[in-house]
C-alpha cells in the first residue's frame, strides 16, 4: 500500500494554510464610511484616506514622505522618473526578481543590466553591482527578497563610490528593517506593491516612500496627472499620468497596516521554529537571517533542496509531493528575467536596444540555479498559523525522505507542473 499522498495515501494534513488575505470588522466598516461619503476616487490627491495612509506607511518606514498608487510597478517607473534615469540610461537589476523590476527600467527608456545574487541570500551581489558598472550607469535596484533585504550597507557603498541613485524594490519587504531603519527608506527611494498576496494588500495598491522633497513632488506629479505636488518646493513642472490609489484601497491599507506589525511578528517566531527543525533534516539548507535585519518581513519562506538527500529525486518530484500531502509550495516562483515568459521584449520597440537584446548572453548561475534546481518557496500564510502547523509541515517533508522509493516512481500530473516556472504555466493554461 502506498504511503505518499502523490501515490494514494493519505497526506499528512487535509486543511489548508490560514486563509489569506485576513479582514474583519475594520475594513468593512471602512469600506462602508467611504462607500457612503460619495468621495471615492483618487482626486484631489492625495485624497482624504490616502493621506492618512500615507502619513502613517511613511512613519512605520521611517520615511518623511509616502505617495499611494495604483500598483506596484508604476511605483517604479515614477520613483525613476522622479531620479532622473531616461533614454540611454542604464539601471543595474538583480536577475532573480519579478519582470516588474526590470520594465520599468525599459518604459523609461533605459536598459536593465542583469547581474547574480548572493547564494545565501539570493538578494542582489554588490560585488557583481560595481563590475557591471559602465559609463551610462546611472542607478541601482536592490530587491528585497522573499524573508531578506539586500545587503543596504554594501550597496549604498557602492552606490556612493560611482554617483548612483538606489531605488529599493520593496514588494516584499512591509515593516522590514536594517539597523533600524525601514526597508525603503535607506535609498533615494522605495517601492511597495500592494497586490492580493503580499504582507498587506487591498487587491491592487502601492506606495513609494522617500525622504527626499524633490523625488516626493516629482512623484507626487507624475502619480497626479502633472500637476503640482502639494508642497511644491522646488516648482517642478512635467508631463504626467494618473496612477492615483482610489480611497476604497487607501481605507482598506490603513486597516491593514494595523495589523501588520503583529503579523510580522507571528511571521518571524514561526519562521524560526521552522528553520530549526528544517536545520536538522538530511538535505535541506536553512536561509541564514543577516543580524543587521532588525525587523524581518517574510513574504515567502525559502530553502534550499538538495535531490540526493531524498534518492536523487528532482525538485518538481518533492514539490509536488509535498503538495500531495497538503502543503502548497512553489520552485521556480522566480526565474532570471532575462529567460522569463514575462520578458519577451522585441527589441524593435524599444529604441534605446538599437535592435539588439544587451542581456541575450547574459548568465547568472545562482540565480539560475536557485530558480530551476534548489529553492523551495512556502507562502507566508503558512506562517500565520500554530507551531502544530510548523511540526506538520516537517512531519511531512521527513516522511517524502523516509519513502523515496515511492517519490523517484510517482506518476502525476502535478509532477511536470512544479516543473514549470508560473509564468511557464500561465501560458499553457491559455493554450488549453
Amino acid at each position: 500500500m502506498s504511503r505518499l499522498a502523490i501515490n494514494g495515501g493519505t497526506p499528512v494534513r487535509t486543511q489548508g494554510y490560514p486563509a489569506w488575505p485576513v479582514f474583519d470588522d475594520r475594513e468593512r466598516q471602512a469600506v462602508a464610511q467611504v462607500l457612503e461619503s460619495g468621495n471615492w476616487g483618487g482626486y484631489p490627491f492625495p485624497n482624504c484616506q490616502a493621506k492618512i495612509f500615507a502619513d502613517r506607511f511613511a512613519g512605520a518606514h521611517n520615511a518623511r514622505f509616502a505617495i499611494p498608487v495604483a500598483n506596484g510597478t508604476v511605483t517604479i517607473e515614477a520613483a525613476l522618473r522622479a531620479i532622473g534615469v531616461g533614454p540611454g540610461d542604464e539601471v543595474i537589476v538583480p536577475a532573480f526578481t519579478f519582470e516588474a523590476t526590470a520594465s520599468p527600467v525599459l518604459q523609461v527608456g533605459a536598459i536593465p543590466v542583469f547581474v547574480d545574487v548572493l547564494p545565501e541570500s539570493y538578494c542582489l551581489d554588490p560585488a557583481a553591482v560595481e563590475s557591471a558598472i559602465g559609463p551610462r550607469t546611472r542607478a541601482v535596484i536592490p530587491v528585497h527578497l522573499a524573508m531578506n533585504m539586500a545587503d543596504m550597507d554594501a550597496v549604498m557603498q557602492v552606490a556612493a563610490r560611482h554617483g548612483l541613485k538606489v531605488i529599493e524594490d520593496c514588494a516584499h519587504a512591509h515593516g522590514a528593517k536594517w539597523r533600524g531603519k525601514g526597508a525603503g527608506s535607506i535609498g533615494e527611494a522605495g517601492s511597495f506593491s500592494m497586490q492580493t498576496t503580499k504582507l498587506m494588500t487591498a487587491g491592487e495598491g502601492g506606495a513609494i516612500i522617500t525622504n527626499n522633497q524633490e523625488v516626493f513632488e516629482l512623484c507626487q506629479s507624475y502619480v497626479n496627472c502633472g500637476r503640482a505636488s502639494e508642497t511644491d518646493k522646488f516648482g517642478h513642472r512635467i508631463l504626467g499620468f494618473n496612477y492615483r490609489i482610489t480611497e476604497f484601497q487607501a481605507a482598506i491599507l490603513v486597516a491593514q497596516l494595523e495589523r501588520l506589525p503583529g503579523q510580522n511578528r507571528l511571521r518571524e517566531a514561526r519562521a524560526a521554529y521552522l528553520s530549526r527543525q528544517l536545520a536538522e533534516v538530511d538535505g535541506l539548507e536553512v536561509l541564514p537571517r543577516d543580524d543587521r535585519l532588525t525587523s524581518q518581513a517574510i513574504y515567502r519562506y525559502v530553502f534550499k533542496y538538495r535531490a540526493e538527500a531524498f534518492g536523487g529525486a528532482d525538485r518538481s518530484r518533492f514539490l509536488a509531493a509535498l503538495e500531495a500531502e497538503g502543503f502548497a509550495c512553489e520552485g521556480a516562483f522566480y526565474e532570471p528575467v532575462y529567460r522569463s515568459a514575462l520578458f519577451e521584449i522585441d527589441p524593435e520597440k524599444f529604441p534605446q536596444l538599437e535592435g539588439r537584446l544587451p542581456w541575450a548572453r547574459v548568465r547568472c548561475p545562482v540565480a539560475e540555479k536557485a530558480a530551476y534546481v534548489e529553492s523551495i518557496w512556502i507562502p507566508h500564510e503558512a506562517l500565520l498559523g500554530s507551531e502544530n502547523d510548523i511540526d506538520a509541515l516537517v512531519e511531512a517533508i521527513r516522511k517524502l525522505q523516509a519513502n523515496t522509493g515511492e517519490l523517484l516512481t510517482a506518476h502525476n500530473p502535478l509532477i511536470e507542473s512544479k516543473s514549470m516556472s508560473r509564468a511557464g504555466r500561465a501560458n499553457k493554461a491559455k493554450q488549453k
